[in-house]
């Protein structure tokens, strides 16, 4: 029964991180970084089925959740976002397509995850660089709470499985460095 609440509570705590996010780009307070968001949103749905195949249950709402908000981001990130076309996002958009490229021909589930993550973490440090270099055009209680969905997410697997628990744990990891570039970003 704990897993079962576990799992919905990271879907509402995910599904609830895009609410002010989105509120903040349409105030023009937050700009997505578009190259971060064209990977969150196709790993995202990459991620789910991995999980899927290795026995998820309630700890794939958050994933699901995170798929459809990251790609609904990315598409209003193409409108309002920043980045795009910069030497490190080619890079990090090159390696989500040879990420995904070895994935395919591998055809196993659990280094499809270990691949997505390392890709995802390419988005995550290009939201982290821009977020250091400007603090205020990214929503904290966003980042916050995609940590929160992915803590609930990890109790929601129910037992020690490192191929279930790798992804929201690491999505734990990425909002918080998301939120030290806040803390810590230049102050211009």
């Amino acid at each position: 029964m704990i897993t079962q609440i576990a799992g919905y509570t990271s879907g509402v705590a995910e599904l609830l991180s895009f609410y002010p996010y989105v509120r903040d780009i349409f105030l023009g307070k937050t700009k997505p970084e578009r190259a971060s968001w064209i990977i969150w949103a196709v790993l995202s749905l990459v991620a789910f089925f991995p999980q899927l195949i290795n026995g998820g249950t309630y700890s794939l709402f958050m994933t699901g959740v995170m798929a459809a908000g990251d790609l609904f981001v990315f598409i209003l990130a193409i409108k309002y976002g920043v980045g795009g076309m910069l030497k490190r996002d080619i890079v990090a958009l090159a390696g989500l397509i040879i990420g995904l490229s070895v994935w395919y021909f591998t055809k196993e589930a659990a280094f499809a995850l270990y691949i997505i993550i390392l890709i995802d973490a390419s988005g995550t440090a290009l939201t982290a660089i821009k977020t250091y270099q400007h603090p205020k055009s990214e929503t904290a209680s966003s980042w916050a709470l995609l940590s929160l969905a992915g803590i609930f997410a990890c109790v929601a697997v129910g037992k020690f499985n490192f191929v279930l628990l790798i992804w929201p744990f690491y999505m734990i990891l990425a909002g918080f460095t998301i939120l030290l570039a806040m803390k810590y970003g230049r102050k211009i």
